[in-house]
């Protein structure tokens, strides 16, 4: 299983989703199912966007945990 820690770092940052709609361009609806942990595919755009916003790595973004 791939966790997803949007949720996590948007908290930190006390942003919404719509604050991370407007800052990387990415469309609400793909931030609302990285934030629900509900996606099942995702664009490697997408993740370099988060990574920029962010300034994290994707390692900080995504974590591989075993089922």
């Amino acid at each position: 299983m791939i966790r997803c820690h949007l949720s996590r770092m948007m908290g930190e940052r006390k942003m919404k989703i719509v604050d991370v709609a407007r800052e990387t361009g990415l469309h609400r609806n793909t931030i609302t199912l990285l934030y629900n942990e509900t996606a099942t595919r995702i664009d490697l755009e997408t993740i370099d966007g988060l990574c920029k916003l962010f300034s994290c790595k994707v390692g900080d973004l995504f974590e591989y945990c075993p089922s």
